[in-house]
């Protein structure tokens, strides 16, 4: 039976989410699993036996990291899987000798990569040099680890070409989600839900504006904003002002988005960057309608380009408001996109190409002199 480890050094958000489910559903497989990192903010339940606490909260903590790489090997996993950039950093100084493979998921670039130059446009404006050095490591680390998977085609796109990773290192997976009994709204759209980070990349700020736009909001629509950031104290005040005040909620950080999901009637997530945001398919899989951004693999998951505006524009994003508020049929939208969740995120789906890819690996290594591994 192939042993699967993975690390993590945050304890909550996509990443945290996406393990912790693949991880519980290979363990309920039958699969030996063992999840290394922090508590989980969210599903640590489902974790139950198969968690090793430990912590690398800053990726210049080296001996944070040989701990990490010291409880790893002890455990003496075939394969081990870095879900977050610093996890990928600590596990690429466990080459070298009788070693595991080596796989890490790319889930995104930093802050400040904007799409037009994600997207690889001519004369884009590129990101600072700061962000350029993360990139050249990522790009390192790729090309040490055995294979970086990537969500959403399009980053992988961007990893061959802009960081010049070999092809045959790059596959794509999707992420998984719970499976939920669809809810499709059953009447007009009234209940908006915005779910993330509270950072300029998310948007929060453009969808207040949007809302704010003469004409978009409804006198008996609302939003709900689930998540904590930065931006909370400016979003907070920008939602104090009419036609928004007073219907416009902040709840922070919550661990039942997809609870909260299930009691809205659609999703709206106005992100300037994404690779496959997990929140789009939770709200896909409970039956919702999704207004959203046409960015990174955002149109391949909706495969509907009815409610996609571009990233950044504000008034796009108020005609799409404008238009979600309208729809006559929601619900159609909605039944819809349960059906396609179901067929792309099911955990099953997710775990069957996880698995293959291990077990692929792991034979490379048991095939490959010691003495000869890199």
């Amino acid at each position: 039976m192939t042993r699967i480890a993975y690390l993590l050094t945050q304890d909550r958000g996509g990443p945290v989410d996406v393990t912790v489910r693949l991880a519980a559903f290979l363990a309920r497989g039958g699969a030996d699993v063992r999840v290394f990192g922090p508590t989980p903010a969210r599903g640590a339940d489902l974790l139950d036996g198969l968690h090793h606490e430990l912590v690398v909260t800053d990726k210049e903590d080296l001996g944070a990291a040989r701990r990490a790489r010291a409880a790893i090997r002890a455990w003496r996993p075939d394969v081990v899987h870095a879900q977050d950039r610093r996890a990928g950093l600590v596990i690429a100084g466990l080459r070298g000798g009788a070693r595991p493979a080596l796989v890490q998921t790319y889930h995104g670039v930093p802050d400040d990569v904007a799409e037009p130059w994600f997207r690889g446009d001519r004369g884009a404006a590129g990101p600072s040099p700061y962000t350029r050095t993360v990139l050249a490591a990522d790009a390192v680390v790729a090309r040490v680890l055995d294979r970086t998977i990537v969500p959403a085609e399009a980053m992988g796109e961007f990893l061959r070409r802009r960081l010049k990773v070999p092809a045959t290192r790059v596959v794509h997976i999707g992420n998984c989600v719970e499976p939920a009994l669809p809810d499709p709204p059953r009447g007009p759209v009234r209940h908006l839900v915005f779910a993330g980070l509270l950072v300029e990349r998310k948007g929060i700020l453009d969808l207040l504006a949007a809302l704010a736009r003469p004409g978009v909001l409804p006198p008996d629509a609302r939003l709900t904003v689930v998540g904590d950031g930065p931006q909370r104290a400016e979003a907070e005040l920008a939602a104090q002002a009419p036609p928004l005040a007073g219907r416009v909620t902040f709840l922070g950080f919550r661990p039942d988005v997809p609870a909260l999901l299930a009691a809205a009637d659609a999703l709206v997530l106005p992100s300037s960057m994404e690779q496959q945001p997990l929140v789009v398919a939770e709200a896909m899989a409970a039956g919702k309608p999704v207004l959203a951004t046409a960015t990174g693999g955002v149109p391949d998951m909706v495969g509907d380009r009815s409610f996609l505006v571009p990233p950044g524009d504000v008034t796009a994003l108020a005609g799409g408001l404008r238009a979600l508020f309208a729809e006559p049929d929601p619900g159609r939208i909605g039944r819809r996109f349960a059906e396609r969740a179901h067929t792309l995120y099911h955990p099953q789906a997710c775990a069957r190409r996880h698995t293959a890819l291990y077990e692929r690996l792991a034979r490379a290594r048991t095939r490959t002199p010691a003495t000869n591994r890199s």
